[in-house]
């Protein structure tokens, strides 16, 4: 059950200089209760709000109901596994998450890193190194946001909204340089600027997870687990059949694409 602590309360060290213009939330996932504790007194003492769950379940559930600005998590948890928990939360979370484990070995952290972890840190830690961390996560997903507003991009001849979830034709075919190649049409519809184009559910959320990274190298992994999940890492077939449809529905020449590229062996990325 997640349990939510109040902000400083007297008697709590005076912050240092690293607080917040605005109050973050932090969600703690730990079972070790000395050492929510100890984090729970440090993240209070510099101005952030702390929201605490002991379980993965509990985790998801606090999340879902009140998602917090960062997530600090184990990965041995009672319940569930920590890289299940980020598997499950990044299918619609995208603030930071950082890993807090005492797993040591290169493969803990490269499996937690490509279901999406930002960072990870291993046990024992120096609060002030942790505390850090966490501050450059924030500044990073501030930034992030701060570039994704409005989030719409180009690709060919369409508009991609994803905010509104909408693609809709932002030029008429034979306008601009990419009009002459007289391809990009086969699942396009009409060429009058303003039609809209359906996508299917999966097509949106493999196009989410690319264009939320613009020109990011993203891994096969990474987008096989955000959009069915931790079992289906191998299944790279899945993803270059949905790929190939989004390139004839969104791309001037889907035989040569210029926004949704190929990285052979690593992923993909979305060029702006």
């Amino acid at each position: 059950m997640a349990e939510r602590t109040p902000g400083p309360r007297p008697g709590d060290p005076r912050p240092g200089p690293e607080v917040p213009a605005r109050p973050s939330e932090i969600l703690i996932v730990e079972d070790q209760l000395e050492l929510v504790r100890a984090l729970d007194i440090n993240l209070r003492a510099r101005h952030y709000s702390v929201l605490t769950a002991r379980t993965g379940r509990a985790a998801l559930a606090a999340a879902a109901s009140h998602p917090p600005d960062a997530i600090i998590l184990d990965l041995g948890l009672p319940d569930i596994d920590g890289t299940e928990v980020i598997v499950e939360l990044r299918r619609w979370y995208r603030a930071p998450i950082i890993v807090l484990s005492g797993r040591t070995s290169p493969g803990d952290k490269i499996g937690a890193l490509d279901v999406g972890a930002d960072d990870y840190v291993t046990k024992p830690f120096a609060m002030a190194e942790l505390l850090a961390r966490l501050r450059a996560a924030l500044r990073r997903d501030e930034s992030g946001l701060a570039q994704d507003q409005p989030r719409q991009v180009i690709i060919g001849r369409w508009l991609v909204d994803l905010t509104a979830h909408q693609v809709r034709r932002a030029r008429e075919d034979g306008e601009g340089a990419g009009g002459a190649d007289g391809a990009g049409g086969a699942d396009g519809g009409s060429g009058v600027a303003g039609v809209t184009l359906r996508l299917t559910p999966t097509e949106w959320r493999i196009l989410t997870i690319l264009l939320d990274r613009p020109g990011q190298l993203v891994g096969s992994a990474q987008i096989l687990t955000g959009v069915w999940g931790a079992g289906f890492q191998q299944r790279t077939g899945y993803l270059r059949f949905h790929m190939a449809r989004l390139r004839r529905k969104l791309e001037d020449n889907p035989a040569r694409p210029r926004h949704l590229l190929t990285e052979p062996g690593m992923g993909y990325r979305y060029q702006p």
